[in-house]
């Protein structure tokens, strides 16, 4: 631990519960379109891909694939974030792991991320933030988190990420970055923790060992 320097964090599921959130975003796609809700299993493939890679499972046919992304783009999203919930006990966090730590995101949002940041009162919190529009390909591909190395010219095992989903997990391991797993016992990790709280005593434990 005491080579860490870059905490990364996924953004759903890790940094704020985005469940209502994107339950009303996508069903209300869906619903615009005559479609009935998001059976649970689109949800959970949802939670972990992007938005396009969501319609596309969602709308099995060109024709309605597009009106949808075209629907999609019209949106405001802002009533949406606001249904977002933000972690307990993030912001104290970062405030503890700056400057010590440089910090960043590696999510598979796209459009939606500046103002899901501004909305929360995050901007300023994170040195880097990486989403679906940065990177050739999203997770589970490495190339998310590559991009925050090279960003801040460090190898694998000084960085660490925190994520909740099969994704972060693969991307993790493609990336060679141990995988702090956020709620989700049934990740492949190198550690496991149950609230953001945990972090910060992972890495004091580092501090003193």
């Amino acid at each position: 631990m005491e080579d860490i320097k870059v905490i990364a964090f996924d953004c759903d599921g890790v940094l704020f519960n985005t469940e209502r959130a994107n339950k009303a975003y996508y069903n209300r796609i869906l619903n615009q379109f005559g479609r009935s809700d998001m059976t649970e299993e689109e949800f959970a493939y949802a939670h972990m891909h992007t938005a396009d890679e969501a319609l596309a499972r969602l709308f099995d046919d060109a024709d309605s694939l597009k009106a949808a992304q075209d629907y999609r783009k019209k949106m405001d999203y802002l009533p949406f974030i606001q249904h977002m919930e933000i972690e307990p006990y993030l912001k104290p966090l970062l405030d503890k792991l700056r400057p010590r730590y440089k910090t960043a995101i590696a999510t598979n949002r796209s459009d939606t991320m500046g103002a899901v940041l501004l909305e929360h009162g995050l901007v300023g919190y994170f040195d880097l933030v990486v989403s679906v529009l940065d990177v050739k390909r999203p997770k589970p591909h490495p190339d998310p988190l590559i991009k925050i190395l090279n960003h801040f010219g460090i190898k694998p095992s000084h960085a660490l990420f925190i994520g909740d989903s099969i994704v972060d997990e693969q991307a993790a391991k493609a990336a060679g970055i141990p995988l702090v797993s956020y709620q989700n016992r049934s990740l492949s990790a190198q550690y496991h923790i149950d609230s953001l709280k945990d972090l910060e005593k992972l890495l004091t434990l580092g501090e003193s060992s």
